[in-house]
């Protein structure tokens, strides 16, 4: 019986989200329909982040455990083949790759074991929006927002978020319940695309700017509700110094809007500790 982690990047625009839902297309039961055919048995995976309709990821992590015979090392091609192998046409790509697969120890939990993540989140600085990025980037200027957003001031607020905090002030309602609403940032900032190594990485060009930021852990739409609130400070609509306002009064209201979706991706999931940050993959 082997376990095996998956890193694993999708489109998430066609999914209902990562978590399996009886009758939705997610992400989660993509895979683990096109698996279960693959190998002849029921294949179910534990996945690290449950990823909004809509949302991307570049480094999902997931695990599942299955008495196999292909080498691990191996593994992701014929994975992908599979899972291309569902597509019509044939040079088709599938919505969903497999990165790497890695044999981990029995015990080992994707989720449980996962330390902290790290999100991507694009922001077109463009008045005009471009049909074919609609699905990937933020169009703040065809949504209201007038004149050019300043990532000066954003970055500013940015900044505040780093540290231990209780965030409960950038959670939506119907997620999940937590015990706690307290998380801790490791890094967060705003930076024109030109300026970040992950730019690239998530496909971003050089009129967008990226809200980056990790940390242990993050409320239901967190991240879309701490973009919105940088919009709308890059926007003139608040100052920077709002935001730690904002931390402190631990109410939703006085956050700014829920930024959409599909400008966010899920980047790394950390599990090894590191006496340089904290975290690494």
């Amino acid at each position: 019986m082997k376990n095996i982690l998956l890193t694993i990047a999708y489109d998430g625009s066609r999914f209902h989200g990562w978590q399996r839902q009886p009758e939705d297309v997610t992400v989660q039961g993509y895979l683990e329909q096109t698996f279960s055919r693959l190998f002849g048995r029921q294949i179910l995976l534990n996945g690290t982040s449950r990823t909004d309709a809509g949302v991307h990821a570049l480094g999902q992590r997931a695990s599942f455990r299955a008495d196999i015979s292909i080498p691990t090392d191996r593994l992701a091609r014929v994975m992908n083949n599979a899972l291309c192998g569902r597509e019509e046409g044939s040079f088709a790509l599938a919505p969903v790759r497999i990165l790497e697969a890695k044999e981990m120890e029995e015990d080992f939990h994707a989720r449980f074991d996962s330390k902290g993540k790290k999100y991507i989140y694009r922001i077109s600085l463009s008045d005009q929006p471009d049909i074919f990025r609609r699905n990937y980037v933020y169009f703040p200027m065809h949504r209201g927002f007038q004149g050019p957003l300043d990532p000066e001031a954003m970055q500013e607020a940015a900044a505040m978020l780093i540290g231990t905090h209780d965030f409960k002030s950038f959670e939506s309602s119907g997620g999940t319940p937590r015990e706690s609403t307290v998380r801790t940032i490791f890094d967060a900032g705003v930076r024109r695309a030109g300026e970040s190594a992950d730019a690239a990485k998530a496909g971003a060009r050089d009129d967008e700017l990226l809200f980056e930021v990790s940390g242990d852990g993050f409320l239901y739409n967190m991240v879309r509700i701490l973009t919105g609130t940088l919009v709308e400070i890059g926007a003139g609509r608040r100052d920077p110094e709002d935001m730690r306002r904002i931390i402190e009064s631990k109410d939703r209201r006085m956050a700014g809007h829920t930024a959409p979706p599909y400008g966010l991706y899920l980047a790394e999931v950390y599990y090894g500790t590191s006496p340089l940050w904290g975290y690494q993959t």
